[in-house]
């Protein structure tokens, strides 16, 4: 992996090594896909205050979130399919995380299941969670979490229904993929990621085979979320979810002032401003641009964590310039997945943790806690709210 200097590398060695199907899933969003490119256009258009004459030799870019120690302050989000990127991709990204002193979020839409992740690694990983019609069917996927001794729980909150994304229809995307012509074809172009799949613990939804009435024989994300996820979904739920959880509780999809305030009273532990990636409403506000007036409302009352088009070291600052304890990355760690399997994965990671330190050098500050609207020039989209006349600096750790 020489000539990887960067995470547009990876995305484009998977572009090449993943089946269609699998790369578009990962890749695309919702309906016209404007949510998604604006979380990217906005990011970009923060511009970092450069600094001079400043010692910065001793830069340091650990962290704490939710109490736990990361060596930088990057999650690597839950991403369903993911063992469809590479062969038992679920344990492989889990021990990436665990090597680079971050942390991994297995997804319930997994290949590999929560026991076959816990019997492959030695820490502890995180688990994501939706609130779905079977509260029985979800309240054992989070007993089970628990038994795995997972940290923490991050429930997803913004899918309460499926926001359309046209590849996944177009390519007929399932797991395993369907026996067509055009999928025949694009597999036999790619030996070794068919080789990786086929060597790999499963083939189809580790978490929910045999578990749920009705999806025995699901086979993709669409056919279990209209059947599955509830439209009912409320803050009640929330106070449910608390009560089976022993671990760290965060909710994952809050982009409104309004809804942040009451999470910050719901007893989790942190929230991530998220937009699902662009791959739920489309025609919504850009993570980034939401970021900083969420930070603002809640002040401490609750972590703020960030995640949506997070490409680079120099973007996780920007988050974190913004209000954000550290930053979900998906896509950029997927793409290292599909290029190398664990070592691609390890490779993203070093690739942020170094532009990061370089960025942080740059702009005059030597640790974490010192990245602020300082480092930013003109710092964008942070009209305050009435609560911050009054609020206490926010403290990070």
């Amino acid at each position: 992996m020489k000539n990887i200097t960067c995470i547009e590398d990876l995305h484009q060695v998977a572009r090449r090594k993943v089946p269609r199907a699998f790369y578009d899933y990962a890749e695309a969003g919702s309906y016209t896909e404007s949510t998604l490119r604006a979380n990217r256009a906005d990011i970009e258009a923060i511009k970092l205050r450069q600094r001079v004459m400043i010692d910065v030799d001793n830069r340091d870019t650990s962290t704490t979130i939710v109490g736990q120690k990361f060596s930088v302050p990057l999650v690597l989000s839950p991403i369903g399919l993911l063992g469809m990127q590479r062969g038992d991709g679920e344990i492989l990204a889990c021990r990436a995380a665990h090597e680079a002193g971050i942390q991994f979020t297995l997804s319930t839409m997994s290949i590999c299941s929560i026991e076959d992740v816990a019997a492959a690694v030695e820490k502890p990983f995180w688990f994501q969670a939706y609130v779905i019609r079977d509260r029985g069917f979800m309240k054992e996927l989070i007993l089970r979490a628990a038994a795995a001794k997972c940290s923490a729980l991050v429930l997803t909150v913004d899918l309460q229904i499926l926001g359309q994304r046209h590849n996944d229809i177009k390519n007929g995307m399932t797991v395993p993929p369907e026996i067509r012509l055009k999928n025949v074809i694009d597999i036999a172009t790619k030996p070794a990621w068919a080789l990786s799949v086929l060597r790999g613990k499963r083939k189809t939804f580790g978490n929910l085979a045999g578990h749920v009435k009705g999806m025995e024989n699901v086979n993709s994300l669409s056919q279990w979320t209209a059947q599955q996820f509830d439209p009912t979904l409320n803050w009640k739920d929330i106070e449910w979810v608390r009560s089976l959880f022993p671990g760290k509780l965060i909710l994952k999809g809050i982009m409104d002032v309004e809804d942040a305030r009451i999470a910050a009273k719901s007893g989790a532990d942190a929230l991530v401003v998220s937009n699902h990636g662009g791959r739920q409403l489309d025609g919504a506000a850009s993570s980034i641009s939401m970021l900083p007036k969420i930070a603002d409302a809640v002040g401490d009352d609750i972590e703020v964590l960030f995640d949506g088009g997070v490409r680079t070291g120099m973007d996780v600052e920007r988050a974190i310039a913004l209000g954000a304890r550290g930053c979900f990355i998906g896509r950029s760690y997927v793409w290292g997945l599909g290029a190398y399997g664990q070592a691609g994965v390890c490779k993203a990671v070093d690739i942020m943790q170094k532009e990061l330190s370089v960025s942080m050098a740059l702009t005059g500050v030597s640790s974490i806690p010192e990245i602020g609207p300082n480092v930013l020039v003109d710092p964008p989209f942070t009209q305050k709210s009435p609560r911050k006349k009054s609020a206490k600096p926010k403290k990070r750790s």
